[in-house]
């Protein structure tokens, strides 16, 4: 009578490794989830989940002999380097994190790398400022391309395409918006027509008549919408057309199609010439949209499946490494992912001329003409040029 006794406590003793086998990985999502950024840090934290999703759903995320069940913990660092450090200390210190998705600013990652650095804590960035990579931040990657990658080949297809001559541009008076408007300045110049006029402003204004009444002034052909966040570029093309501004509206850097057309509404973004880095003929970013959009209800924004790529290279390299806890041997094998197969295209990592270590992500980019809301490719780019 003992043996059915006996049987079941083998079988649970045997159970007992089974259930301990798979542990919880944790990554963070340091973003901008309120105010003018949100919907690019809700765009990055929803990307990390898709990822998490896929392989929990396949049973974990298996390395080193082990499985984890990856857990996304999120807090908003409302665009604000203050707060962003405040929830930095949290992940690591409390939550225990070695991996975060984040931040959305160049003053954010500026102010948390000197802790996440000294801490091994490996960030994937979209900061466009040109500081936040370096050899001697070898822990922060960034997964989307940036303006310094991407405005050259575009603004000089825009130029000779378009006849663009005089260009005025509003950037938010802080360390993204004024590396975004050195290299913009830099890159009209180099390709024959000249950024004429430069207004800044603070993040949270919502009144632009002022600054494009002075730039129409100056017989602007064109305004430059990079370096804003989607909901502020969608008020800068509304109040720009209600003005009776005619010419040409681009946008060379930070995808927001979908919020500018929310934001200002279809004919005021008609015509719009904007950078794009997904292909949406592409059959792996028709998958990666389809999935968002059934998970959110909603349409991804042009950041996310970077975010998501970014996040599934990191699970690569945890394999590759055999370990999620040694950050050392995970980064080394982050850097040398090549030819990876992404909802991009593929892609590998570039930047040692630019920032002194290979940590930025090379991926193919575009130039799409809004018609109708939504995104027409134009031209097809590379770091060489576009066609």
């Amino acid at each position: 009578m003992r043996y059915p006794i006996i049987l079941a406590g083998l079988v649970a003793l045997a159970a007992v490794p089974a259930a301990k086998a798979q542990e919880t990985l944790k990554l963070g999502a340091l973003v901008t989830l309120s105010g003018a950024g949100a919907a690019w840090g809700q765009g990055m934290k929803n990307a990390a989940e898709v990822a998490a999703d896929q392989v929990n759903e396949a049973g974990g995320l298996e390395v080193g002999g082990r499985k984890y069940r990856v857990q996304v913990v999120a807090y908003d660092d409302k665009y604000q380097a203050n707060e962003a450090v405040t929830v930095a200390n949290r992940l690591v210190f409390e939550d225990k994190v070695r991996y975060v998705i984040g931040p959305v600013g160049s003053a954010p990652v500026l102010a948390i790398q000197p802790m996440t650095e000294k801490n091994k804590v490996i960030l994937l960035t979209l900061g466009f400022t040109a500081k936040a990579l370096a050899a001697d931040k070898p822990y922060t990657f960034r997964p989307n391309v940036t303006t310094a990658e991407v405005s050259q080949p575009q603004i000089d297809w825009l130029v000779k395409s378009q006849g663009l001559r005089k260009v005025g541009a509003l950037f938010p008076n802080d360390e993204t918006g004024q590396q975004i408007a050195l290299d913009l300045e830099g890159a009209y110049k180099k390709a024959g027509a000249a950024l004429a006029a430069k207004e800044f402003f603070e993040r949270d204004r919502v009144d632009f008549v002022p600054m494009l009444t002075r730039m129409m002034a100056r017989g602007i052909d064109a305004i430059e919408l990079d370096g804003n966040s989607p909901t502020t570029a969608g008020l800068i093309v509304k109040q720009a057309r209600e003005l009776g501004f005619e010419g040409r509206i681009v946008r060379t850097g930070g995808p927001a199609t979908q919020e500018i057309v929310n934001v200002a509404g279809k004919q005021a973004a008609e015509g719009m010439l904007v950078h794009t880095p997904i292909d949406p003929e592409l059959p792996a970013t028709q998958a990666y949209a389809a999935r968002y959009a059934a998970k959110y209800k909603h349409p991804m924004n042009g950041f996310s499946p970077a975010f998501y790529d970014g996040t599934n290279m990191l699970f690569e390299a945890m394999r590759r490494a055999g370990t999620v806890d040694d950050t050392d041997r995970v980064r080394a094998e982050m850097e040398k992912l090549d030819g990876f197969d992404g909802s991009l295209g593929k892609l590998s990592w570039t930047g040692q001329a630019m920032y002194g270590i290979n940590h930025q992500l090379n991926a193919p980019f575009y130039v799409a003409e809004v018609k109708d809301g939504r995104e027409v490719i134009r031209a097809r780019c590379t770091v060489e040029g576009c066609r």
